[in-house]
């Protein structure tokens, strides 16, 4: 793979790529080493590599002019995550604690049709598996990313062309017709991106539900991760968890507010750790 152009990028508040890559908001990262990872969106493949202002990202992929502007979009350089940490109350002890130990975790702008597809995949999955079926899924499409061997992720019209036998191959068990569903109803104009991501919180999350096997976790999760929304607090049985045993159960979201996400993501990162 040639290298065409070399980006740096300065982070507010910095990045760990694998903390990162290990909240559980993205699936196909890959990792090369500490501290960098080979990552396919949008069409391109980078290498990122973490440095003391940020990142310094190989475009690894042929493609033409810079795309500076796109990944400091990706990579949320307008968000100060640094002021974001310091935000806990002083009283609460775990969420200080969980935002010192998620220092470096980003929430990524990611696709949006890619991330509502990978996290209706995710349902009732373990992390490894999810990425093993969203990677099959890109290699039965079998488009490559111009200029290497790494799959771009599918688009709607290519998902729907996919029979049956081939989207059960790619491991997808009973998500197979809500993948199917959904990419049909964007390839069929029922569903627009640009209308989406033009509707407020509720709105938004109101749509993405009305979308077959997409409940209130895949679709605040899609708003999170794919339409930038920092204020949505997804649920799975890990942050209930937390929250049964930190917060009686109800996160105090008005606190939080514009940012109710992030802490989200800080305290998933400390689930393993958490005594419940």
């Amino acid at each position: 793979m040639k290298v065409s152009e070399v980006i740096h990028i300065v982070l507010k508040g910095g990045i760990d790529l694998d903390k990162t890559e290990q909240s559980g908001q993205c699936f196909r990262w890959r990792y090369v080493e500490e501290g960098v990872y080979d990552i396919p969106a949008f069409g391109q493949l980078i290498r990122a590599r973490e440095n003391w202002v940020g990142l310094e990202i190989e475009v690894l992929s042929e493609t033409k002019g810079s795309d500076e502007e796109l990944w400091n979009r990706y990579f949320d350089t307008a968000v100060n995550y640094e002021k974001i940490r310091k935000m806990p109350d002083k009283n609460d002890k775990f969420l200080r604690s969980a935002a010192k130990n998620g220092e470096g975790i980003r929430i990524i702008r990611q696709d949006p049709f890619e991330t509502l597809i990978t996290f209706i995949i995710s349902q009732r999955k373990s992390i490894p598996a999810i990425k093993t079926s969203v990677e099959k899924l890109c290699q039965a499409v079998g488009r490559k990313i111009p200029g290497t061997d790494v799959y771009d992720f599918p688009t709607p019209q290519e998902i729907i062309q996919l029979d049956s036998a081939t989207l059960a191959d790619c491991g997808l068990g009973y998500r197979a017709s809500y993948i199917h569903a959904t990419a049909a109803a964007f390839a069929n104009g029922n569903m627009d991106m640009e209308k989406l991501s033009g509707m407020n919180d509720e709105e938004l999350v109101d749509s993405l539900m009305t979308l077959k096997g997409v409940g209130i976790k895949v679709a605040s999760c899609t708003a999170l991760f794919g339409f930038h929304r920092l204020d949505f607090f997804p649920i799975d049985v890990w942050i209930q968890r937390a929250l049964d045993a930190y917060y009686n159960g109800t996160f105090p979201l008005e606190k939080y507010h514009p940012y109710n996400g992030i802490m989200q993501q800080y305290i998933f990162a400390v689930r393993d750790t958490i005594d419940y």
